[in-house]
């Protein structure tokens, strides 16, 4: 990755951790990497593995391949693949993205 990409990146995590914080996440924080054992870029947020991304293209099915392993080497129970909408600065309005079983295991959790 370049150094360029890079600082996109932590900057992006940056957010989403400082947006997290400020909806009572207060112990969300950037993980620091794992190198072949991933767990996700953010802990903190329960049993809850999250992936951010910053990138111009749209690789989905690459991210919650990407998602999947994480969620396993965290041993989180559930995750997503938080990424940012093109000119769309506020993480309010970016995406959360997981595979159908994980969003069903969540509303079933919920109680639905």
């Amino acid at each position: 990755m370049s150094h360029p990409n890079k600082q996109k990146g932590t900057r992006a995590e940056t957010d989403v951790v400082r947006y997290l914080q400020e909806r009572g996440w207060k112990n969300a924080e950037r993980r620091a990497l794992k190198g072949t054992l991933d767990c996700g870029d953010i802990s903190g947020v329960a049993e809850v593995c999250l992936e951010v991304k910053n990138q111009k293209a749209q690789e989905l099915a690459g991210w919650v391949e990407e998602l999947k392993v994480e969620i396993v080497n965290s041993k989180a129970s559930t995750g997503a693949v938080i990424h940012k909408r093109k000119g769309k600065a506020n993480v309010a309005d970016w995406y959360a993205t997981m595979p159908v079983n994980i969003y069903l295991d969540l509303l079933k959790e919920a109680g639905y």
